[in-house]
């Protein structure tokens, strides 16, 4: 095969991963947006730094494979590797990941409750007792 044909076909592949790999960072954000609620503000803030920033990928790539030239095969190979992520592998991995982290957050949470409790007990007591011993005192002074 021609150098040129192999050299397209690479930056055809190139492009086809691209469109995976901001897929799969997206997917982040949602994973994030369902273990954290955001307002429309916030969603929208994140959602044009994201793609500024993908875009500045995208045009790094363009850049130093095809010297900034768009070719629209390179716009089609990544627009068929953000649809063949996000219909195949998208919703599993984010229901697998944001179910892993609550799981994780929840064992944390309770193994800091646990710990705790005997810090928060005391703290309750000497509260308790502090508080009981100043309103005694205050009545034996009236």
């Amino acid at each position: 095969m021609s150098q040129n044909i192999i050299n397209e076909v690479t930056f055809l592949l190139h492009s086809f991963l691209l469109g995976i790999a901001i897929t799969f960072a997206y997917d982040g954000f949602l994973v994030l947006r369902r273990l954290v609620s955001h307002s429309l503000f916030l969603i929208s803030l994140e959602d044009m730094i994201f793609w500024i920033a993908c875009a500045i990928g995208v045009f790094y790539m363009l850049y130093e494979e095809n010297n900034g030239i768009l070719r629209w095969f390179a716009v089609f190979g990544a627009a068929i590797g953000m649809l063949v992520y996000k219909k195949s592998v998208s919703p599993l991995l984010i229901n697998i990941l944001t179910t892993v982290i609550r799981r994780i957050f929840h064992l944390i949470f309770g193994v800091l409750r646990f710990v705790l409790r005997p810090v928060c007990f005391l703290g309750k007591k000497l509260c308790s007792f502090s508080g009981s011993s100043y309103r005694k005192g205050k009545k034996a002074g009236k």
